[in-house]
């Protein structure tokens, strides 16, 4: 059990990023090999954004206080 709590604290971005890719999928069924892909771009994100989380805050701000 406290290898399971370990590995979702490791990954909990990468997983999150893969149920948001699932549900885009579902929602269109006929485009398999995009689904995949958006799968497979959500995943690297999730996990991004939780390895960096101070950096992506950085850079948000920055953006919006471009607009």
């Amino acid at each position: 059990m406290n290898d399971f709590i370990n590995f979702f604290n490791k990954y909990k971005g990468a997983i999150i990023g893969i149920i948001i890719a699932v549900l885009l999928l579902i929602f269109e069924l006929d485009r398999v090999i995009m689904g995949i892909v958006i799968i497979l771009i959500c995943m690297f994100a999730g996990n991004y954004v939780q390895r960096n989380k101070q950096d992506v805050k950085e850079k948000l701000k920055r953006f919006i206080d471009r607009m």
